[in-house]
């Protein structure tokens, strides 16, 4: 493992790493941030953010804002790259598949599955590495932006007891039903609607055991999205987790799009209401 970056910032450190995934068979990147107390070796608990499509490492690091609010909280903060890449990994021109566009579930189509298997590295992997190598505590949560919204909210439910609480901004909740999601589920997994629904945070919600972990979740949706009526969808969530009585807090924000713009505006709410799941 190789740090490539590092940069203080208040009080702490952001950094940037690269190593060798054995579950992705490629070099890559994740950005941390480490508040002070975890820059002295003092155990804090991490809040993984995975990016949407097009996105790197570097978007959330750079645009968010959020370093504040984990040096006022003690958190660390995780951002993997979107998806497997470098020559040789599998790709497409279009920018909503392929490189940057990993939908972080675990592709069983060829040539995807050579290399696309981002559940296995965001939810066993990178954990992993950071809980051998950074002063982590162990305890977890996730939140993402659109597609990484998805994957924040479906590696959540996949994953009982291995974190505290999820948020999103404006996810694809459903990708079974979207445009984006098809697409990229016809690729990575095939034609079975089956396979599709083990990653459609709607349909694992609605598909929940009464007594099925139910974590505290999150959701901030700008009304002035672009994608919110083809591509987002919230009012499908909002019908599984009523259905399921799962515990919904959905934020629609009025004229709010889908940039960083909007996440910056709320992403203290976000890393407070993680702080307060991750130290109860």
């Amino acid at each position: 493992m190789t740090r490539v970056e590092r940069h203080t910032s208040f009080g702490g450190r952001q950094e940037v790493w690269q190593h060798d995934s054995e579950v992705l068979n490629c070099a890559m990147r994740f950005g941390t941030y480490l508040p002070a107390a975890a820059v002295r070796g003092e155990p804090c608990p991490v809040l993984y953010w995975l990016s949407g499509l097009t996105c790197t490492e570097q978007n959330f690091i750079t645009k968010a804002g959020a370093q504040a609010y984990a040096a006022l909280h003690n958190l660390i903060l995780v951002a993997p790259d979107t998806s497997p890449r470098g020559e040789g990994v599998a790709d497409d021109t279009a920018y909503d598949l392929g490189q940057g566009a990993g939908f972080y579930l675990n592709a069983t189509q060829a040539p995807w599955s050579a290399h696309y298997r981002m559940q296995d590295y965001v939810a066993q992997e990178l954990p992993d590495l950071i809980e051998q190598h950074f002063p982590a505590s162990g305890a977890r949560s996730i939140s993402g932006h659109s597609m990484g919204g998805h994957g924040a909210l479906v590696t959540a439910l996949r994953n009982p007891g291995r974190y505290r609480s999820v948020s999103a901004f404006a996810p694809i909740v459903a990708p079974s039903q979207v445009p984006w999601g098809r697409k990229a589920f016809t690729a990575y997994l095939g034609d079975d609607a089956a396979a599709w629904a083990q990653w459609d945070a709607a349909e694992l919600i609605r598909s929940l055991s009464a007594d099925a972990e139910r974590l505290p979740l999150l959701v901030d949706q700008g009304l002035g999205d672009e994608f919110l009526e083809e591509q987002l969808r919230p009012e499908l969530l909002e019908a599984a987790c009523r259905a399921a009585e799962y515990p919904l807090t959905l934020r629609r924000n009025e004229g709010h799009d889908h940039s960083y713009y909007s996440i910056a505006s709320f992403i203290g709410d976000h890393v407070a209401f993680h702080a307060a799941a991750l130290k109860g």
